[in-house]
């Protein structure tokens, strides 16, 4: 078999046009033309030896080869952009302080300073994991300098949306009959303390159809409220990102339709220091190689 060399412009080209949802988007970041971009995308085609597109309707989709260069590509991209930024950056140094919501702490944290402290190490930082009404507050005040967080960053002028999760009804790993509420027998939830902005949407999706509920459990923390929904105690509403094993998202055909929660990026300088913009930039790329299923927002 020959050996084959990907060239990362064409592999850049198409991640992006991936992420964006359209190639002529693409050559507009990219500063390329949309003919320049089609060109490669032909000679990735030519490459892999197989077909990475499938017509859909009016447009295209991956097909299995497709899907699979797409996770090696985002891979190869983010390999070429750390060594990059070694290079470039390796006698940065500083401090920089950084805050995420407690579903993205465990799942995504450790991936993110890896990455950033082997292209910096002499860089200091430190790490919160929170509420997300807790970690707006902090950004607001200066105590942190970058966080991730659920809402559009409420009066907060330095956002970025990052992506744009569908919520899911979530209950234990086994049963889903508890869409059968009526007057006598409400719906059991499980939510966080408030404020949260999945309670809300959970409560007013429930409003809005007409089901009654009640809050069965109360928790302060991720982890209780995960406890306390394995258990059977009630549903809640999360994303299908980082769920624990004794969960899993319900379907029923009798529960309410749910919004798309923004996940934003909040910073506390519209221009941040070397070290914040590095780390941020590391932060974004690895959410959105951690939701693959996920269209992130453009």
């Amino acid at each position: 078999m020959r050996r084959i060399t990907f060239d990362l412009d064409v592999l850049r080209s198409f991640a992006t046009g991936m992420e964006l949802g359209s190639f002529a988007k693409a050559a507009e970041r990219l500063g390329r033309s949309t003919s320049a971009v089609s060109a490669q995308l032909r000679k990735l085609e030519e490459q892999a030896g197989t077909p990475i597109f499938r017509r859909s309707g009016r447009g295209l989709a991956l097909t299995e080869a497709g899907e699979t260069m797409l996770a090696y590509a985002r891979r190869l991209l983010a390999l070429n952009d750390e060594a990059a930024a070694a290079v470039h950056g390796i006698d940065l140094q500083g401090w920089v302080r950084l805050g995420l919501s407690e579903d993205f702490g465990e799942a995504l944290l450790p991936a993110v300073l890896g990455r950033f402290t082997r292209a910096h190490p002499k860089v200091r930082i430190e790490a919160r994991i929170a509420r997300s009404f807790d970690l707006l507050d902090r950004v607001g005040s200066g105590q942190l300098d970058l966080a991730l967080a659920w809402g559009d960053g409420g009066a907060l002028p330095y956002g970025e949306r990052v992506a744009e999760l569908p919520a899911r009804w979530v209950g234990p790993a086994s049963g889903d009959g508890f869409f059968g509420a009526t007057a006598d027998e409400p719906l059991p939830l499980a939510v966080l303390e408030a404020p949260c902005l999945l309670r809300t949407a959970a409560t007013t999706a429930l409003d809005r159809a007409g089901i009654p509920w009640r809050l069965a459990f109360v928790s302060p923390s991720l982890g209780g409220l995960w406890a306390a929904v394995a258990a059977g105690l009630g549903v809640t509403i999360r994303t299908d990102f980082a769920l624990p094993a004794r969960v899993r998202v319900l379907r029923p055909a009798t529960a309410p339709a749910l919004p798309l929660l923004p996940l934003t990026l909040l910073r506390a300088e519209a221009e941040p220091d070397p070290v914040t913009a590095r780390l941020a930039a590391i932060l974004v790329q690895s959410v959105r190689d951690a939701l693959p299923g996920i269209a992130a927002a453009a």
